[in-house]
């Protein structure tokens, strides 16, 4: 959730746009939308006037990840890396670049031009040099095989075919839901790309004198960090990981040990744990709370200077542009984000303005939230009904969408609760609002996997994420002696 000043356009969202946006956070509705005139939550990255087409790409990667993460230490040993691998590689000829994305998400994927990208929370969840290999060699296989360039052609394809439906029906919104569809349908590369471009890494990376074996560690590391994640999945892009562009089925992870196989080294592979654990000690994890972050059922936002609570059993996700949030079983959900209102606007008149349909006037209450103006409405859909809130905080106005299947007045008595705890944070509390990152610690004697793991500050599954972001798996002893990484404030 990230503040900026530059406004969107301001668009009318028919039903079946409304459907998507309300399928951001589990619901879907014939109610209308119009999101307005948006403050981003997340603040964009600089981009060029003007930019060519490979570099307006490479803006949206950035702009959809988060901006870039500089570390000296990991892009020193992620180049390192690539130069082994380019070497060794059918096209030594070929040039890359690295790009780190500042996204707690597990994800990489490269453009025809050689331009590779890595999130930090891939490099979080792998272990040593050799996985991290087996990554870059992966996208290498598909910059090799052309697999990009096809799949480039295929979207430049896809919005044509958008150009046309809005030139023909003379309505962008046509236009950029086709595009939309198409993109979508082509999110993918193709069952025999994606072995292929494994076949191609392993090949290279084994060749480099890596541990032919690291394709096969991260990709069930993927595989089981997948299962704890929330169920609220979310449309954001930031969130979208490795194992939704490159499925990590077992079927893949068995071909990729029987391409290992293929690659004997008399040493095993290097895997060089301890250097590629000394880049990662202190790197941030998870959300950058400069951007808004998540604590439980929490969320802060140290730049914006707010806080609140969302009810009981809450999943919450922060996106670039709300907060959304989705309860246990998907029966209720919310959606938290900015607008700009004029200040001469009441915000009774602003909820029956046309932003929702179907606002019953006769529900519209003036109130305050400590201490700000707000109002609250509700309004009724198809299938879900809505409970309202408007905020007036500094120059903003912040709306709290609540979404159930069944509203009552117990459950109306739990939304404002919840709106109740949209606050100013203190000064100590903007102060304290630190991300979390990694830190890498050495096993002492007789020290066990519980114990370590109650050091995670992570809001559950302390030991289940403990196991998963250390490749480890439950029962193994610990080596006194060998290093692990621990989520630490």
């Amino acid at each position: 959730m990230t503040p900026t000043r530059n406004r969107t356009a301001r668009r009318r969202l028919g039903p079946a746009a409304a459907a998507l946006a309300l399928a951001l956070f589990g619901c879907a509705d014939a109610a209308r939308l119009d999101f307005g005139e948006h403050v981003p939550l997340r603040e964009q990255p600089k981009v060029a006037a003007e930019p060519g087409p490979t570099l307006r790409e490479h803006q949206r990667i950035l702009a959809a990840y988060g901006g870039a993460y500089p570390d000296a230490r990991l892009e020193a040993l992620i180049g390192q890396t690539v130069d082994r691998l380019v070497a060794v590689s059918e096209k030594p000829d070929l040039r890359y670049k690295v790009t780190i994305l500042n996204s707690p998400s597990v994800n990489a994927f490269a453009l025809p031009n050689g331009q590779l990208y890595v999130t930090r929370g891939l490099l979080a969840l792998a272990n040593d040099t050799s996985e991290l290999a087996s990554v870059l060699s992966h996208e290498m296989g598909h910059v090799i095989a052309r697999h990009a360039a096809i799949r480039e052609e295929q979207l430049r394809q896809a919005e044509l075919v958008s150009q046309v439906a809005s030139d023909v029906f003379k309505d962008p919104q046509v236009g950029a839901l086709a595009l939309a569809k198409n993109k979508l349908a082509l999110a993918t590369f193709s069952r025999g790309q994606e072995l292929e471009a494994d076949g191609i890494g392993v090949g290279i990376s084994s060749r480099a004198g890596f541990d032919p074996y690291g394709a096969v560690r991260f990709l069930t590391s993927m595989a089981r960090n997948a299962e704890l994640r929330p169920a609220s999945g979310g449309a954001d892009p930031r969130m979208l990981d490795f194992l939704a562009t490159h499925p990590a089925t077992p079927e893949r992870i068995k071909v990729a040990e029987a391409n290992a196989k293929q690659y004997p080294a008399t040493s095993g592979g290097e895997k060089d744990k301890a250097a590629y654990l000394a880049s990662l000690d202190g790197m941030v994890y998870g959300e950058d709370p400069g951007d808004g972050f998540v604590r439980g059922r929490r969320f802060l936002h140290p730049r914006l200077g707010f806080t609140f609570t969302a009810p009981e059993s809450f999943v919450l996700d922060n996106t670039s542009q709300a907060v959304l949030g989705v309860k246990d079983g998907g029966g209720q959900a919310l959606r938290v984000d900015v607008v700009k209102v004029p200040a001469e606007q009441s915000l009774q008149d602003y909820l029956v303005s046309g932003w929702i349909d179907n606002v019953d006037k006769d529900s519209i209450e003036q109130l305050t939230v400590n201490g700000f103006p707000a109002a609250t409405g509700a309004a009724k859909g198809d299938q879900w009904a809505f409970r309202l809130y408007v905020v007036r905080f500094g120059r903003d106005v912040y709306r709290f969408i609540f979404a159930t299947k069944q509203r009552s007045a117990e459950l109306d008595r739990i939304f404002r609760e919840s709106v109740n705890t949209f606050r100013r944070m203190t000064p100590e509390e903007i102060a304290n609002a630190k991300p979390l990152h990694l830190k890498v610690v050495t096993v002492q004697p007789h020290e066990t996997a519980e114990q370590l793991a109650a050091r995670m500050a992570v809001p559950d599954r302390r030991l289940e994420r403990f196991l998963v972001l250390n490749g480890r798996r439950a029962g193994a002893p610990l080596k006194p002696g060998e290093q692990l990484k621990l989520v630490v404030e």
